[in-house]
């Protein structure tokens, strides 16, 4: 079969790949449409960084040339002797990527994502980016024949998305500012409206990004090159500022003017990866009593995601500026993403691909 293969920064390879055989507990899904993540783009440009290049990935053995992609949806094709009775031949079905480790002690409590070491298929194993995938049983979750299979490949951004605004603590009447207008901080806002946010923010540097944030539903935007950004959110929400601050680009610009917009007592929700360290005033947020979290991924939130996909409440095909095929994901995928801002989702035709 054909599959887009990671094995430097910048050489991702469409070519010719074994079909992978199931496990005793595992899943072979077929793929029907698969979205390039944020994460499959740092991994072109600059990676490897969750990809395991020196030493195997304890919980797989899997190490050096990788299929990429995550975020996909795709019908049930063959299913290993003691996987999951749960599940059967021909279920329409997406993947929540996280890889478990069940000697942590965070399993017991549900707090999988806590557990270390920290993979996900794609990454951490071979993933979507290619006709056939093998999965842990654990990760398969059934969609409704309702739900479009490119519905289905935005579940897993979306569910990033939901845990991070449910996460902040945002409650009904709230008002929220997101930095940040890429695929997660679109997906954060529907989802704070979903959760009942009243006056919602979104900033970000790029005016077609902002633009497309209005689409989606943002009631003001934010140049994210302006000087006075936490002055302009006090001049509409008032002085105090915004009840809870998400940070969905992960640079010391945003972190500091979110925590400069947010009010006494506030929240300041970090989901972006940050590439670099950043500085923090800690006396600043003693005083006004801030809180700063970070959250990772997601957890015991996919068949709410796939609930609020379904029923509309999240209309997560907003994002989609375009639909390509395997053969071009380098120069119609990867290179777009990075050279042309009105790309927000891209999403590969797997189905269509010849294997």
């Amino acid at each position: 079969m054909k599959a887009a293969r990671w094995y430097a920064a910048k050489d991702v390879r469409v070519e010719e790949t074994e079909i992978p055989k199931v496990g005793s507990n595992q899943i072979k899904v077929e793929v029907k449409f698969a979205g390039i993540c944020g994460s499959d783009l740092h991994e072109y440009v600059h990676g490897p960084n969750l990809i395991p290049k020196d030493e195997p990935y304890p919980l797989t053995g899997h190490i050096g040339v990788t299929t990429l992609g995550h975020e996909f949806s795709g019908v049930i094709s063959e299913i290993g002797e003691n996987a999951s009775t749960k599940l059967k031949v021909g279920d329409r079905v997406v993947v929540e990527p996280i890889y478990k480790n069940p000697e942590s002690s965070f399993i017991p409590n549900g707090k999988y994502n806590l557990s270390s070491p920290l993979g996900f298929v794609g990454l951490s194993s071979n993933g979507g980016f290619a006709p056939y995938v093998v999965v842990e049983d654990y990760m398969v979750h059934k969609i409704p024949d309702s739900m479009s299979f490119e519905q289905g490949a935005l579940v897993e951004p979306a569910a990033v998305a939901v845990y991070a605004v449910k996460s902040s603590g945002l409650e009904i009447g709230e008002s929220v500012a997101i930095f940040g207008a890429g695929p997660i901080g679109l997906l954060c806002l529907q989802a704070a409206k979903v959760a009942g946010a009243t006056t919602t923010f979104v900033i970000d540097v790029s005016e077609t990004r902002l633009e497309k944030a209005k689409e989606v539903g943002a009631d003001y935007v934010i140049n994210g090159m302006d000087n006075d950004i936490p002055e302009q959110i006090k001049k509409i929400v008032g002085n105090d500022g915004v009840d809870r601050v998400i940070d969905a680009a992960g640079v010391q610009a945003t972190f500091q003017n979110g925590i400069d917009a947010l009010k006494n007592g506030g929240t300041s929700l970090l989901v972006a990866l940050f590439g670099k360290p950043v500085t923090l005033d800690a006396f600043d947020q003693v005083c006004r009593e801030i809180t700063i979290k970070g959250v990772i991924a997601y957890r015991n939130i996919f068949p709410q995601v796939i609930e609020l996909i379904n029923s509309k409440q999240m209309d997560v095909e907003k994002l989609i500026t375009s639909k390509i095929s395997l053969d071009n994901i380098v120069e119609e995928g990867f290179e777009k993403l990075i050279k042309d801002p009105s790309e927000v989702k891209i999403l590969i035709d797997i189905a269509s691909t010849n294997s």
